[in-house]
């Protein structure tokens, strides 16, 4: 079922639903926010047990769906699972496995039999010296590639997540080139919140996020794929921003991505989407988070329906109301557009409701100090 591209409440349904089917995985990548390990937790969720998680999700309003982990390939009822979802329920469902040994041709074979819209990859950089560094195992450059050229050859879209980090910073245009060639539909470009193995000391500098962001916009007008920034809600304020300029500078109007260029058919947002607002996490073992990047467990699905916890845990009522934001979030013109990361705000200050430390715009009602 093609999800619907229209305005919703995200009191009351989320726009995506993130499952992390298992924690196993045998990679040790530098950023995990899963803190991964090689063998299954024997507190995972069962068959039975995603089933019934299953249910719930689609009683949502046509989320998008997705398997995480850890690697979903791990669990060896995951193409049972994603049946059900698919072909019982009629879930849009992605994926994001690891790139290992177990992405055979025939384990693509049997997602795109299940119906899967999408398989995610990450690609951390253009070659594998720098992409095999950051996921911490060699040959994981060329076991991606040879993923990928399967899902070419089995006609399933694809889509490629970066994390962008001081590791790779430099290499972000020619990832983005060896992602235009490899035809995919989504580049999504994660933004680095310390938690997990993830490190400060990893993160680029808020100006230098300013100035990535500013480069994605450009980006997005001349390639073919989507370009979609995840953990980082300020992307919207600079493409605002951009749109308005562009406006003032041609008397043609705003540049805008061309529809037709886009292969991205799952849809986007209608409106902004972030941590608890529009966005919900569930963890192997049945915790509900607002997103995997922020460590606040709002009810476990073992003792709650998700459709209750999403709408009624107060952390979650708290995070999409905007009034509560401090700081110079809390006074930013752009806040119920952006609302900054409250998981990058709880990772580096211990409160979710606090500024977005790295987020280099100033708001014109701002007269504290200088916090970035």
């Amino acid at each position: 079922m093609m999800p619907s591209i229209k305005q919703r409440d995200y009191s009351q349904n989320p726009f995506i639903v993130i499952w992390e089917v298992t924690r196993a995985c045998a990679l040790k990548c530098l950023h995990c926010r899963a803190e991964a390990q090689y063998h299954p937790d024997l507190h995972q969720l069962s068959l039975e047990e995603g089933k019934q998680l299953i249910d719930q999700i689609s009683e949502f309003d046509e989320p998008l769906f997705v398997f995480t982990g850890g690697d979903p390939l791990m669990r060896p009822d995951l193409y049972e699972l994603a049946r059900y979802a698919i072909q019982d329920k009629g879930l849009s469902l992605s994926m994001t496995p690891s790139a290992t040994p177990r992405v055979t041709r025939s384990a693509v074979e049997k997602a795109g039999e299940a119906g899967l819209s999408r398989w995610a990859f990450s690609l951390d950089g253009s070659c594998a010296k720098i992409h095999d560094h950051f996921r911490g195992t060699a040959g994981s450059y060329e076991r991606t590639m040879q993923g990928i050229r399967y899902l070419q050859e089995l006609h399933i879209p694809i889509q490629i997540n970066t994390t962008v980090s001081r590791y790779n910073l430099e290499d972000l245009p020619q990832i983005a080139e060896l992602v235009a060639q490899m035809g995919a539909v989504l580049w999504s470009v994660f933004f680095l919140i310390p938690t997990g193995r993830g490190m400060e000391k990893d993160m680029i500098t808020p100006q230098q996020h300013e100035e990535v962001m500013q480069w994605m916009y450009e980006l997005q007008q001349r390639m073919p794929f989507g370009v979609k920034a995840t953990e980082a809600p300020h992307y919207r304020r600079v493409v605002l921003q951009q749109q308005r300029s562009k406006v003032q500078s041609s008397e043609n109007g705003v540049s805008r991505p061309s529809a037709s260029k886009r292969r991205d058919m799952l849809g986007r947002a209608p409106q902004g989407v972030n941590d608890g607002d529009g966005f919900v996490f569930i963890s192997h073992t049945g915790e509900v988070y607002p997103s995997g990047f922020l460590p606040l467990s709002c009810g476990n699905v073992r003792e709650q329906h998700l459709a209750d916890i999403y709408r009624s845990a107060p952390v979650m009522q708290q995070l999409r109301d905007k009034s509560l934001l401090k700081g110079k979030c809390g006074v930013c013109e752009y806040r119920q557009l952006c609302g900054g990361s409250r998981a990058r705000a709880y990772a580096l200050t211990g409160d979710y409701l606090e500024s977005d430390p790295y987020c280099a715009y100033q708001p014109a009602a701002w007269t504290g100090g200088d916090i970035l």
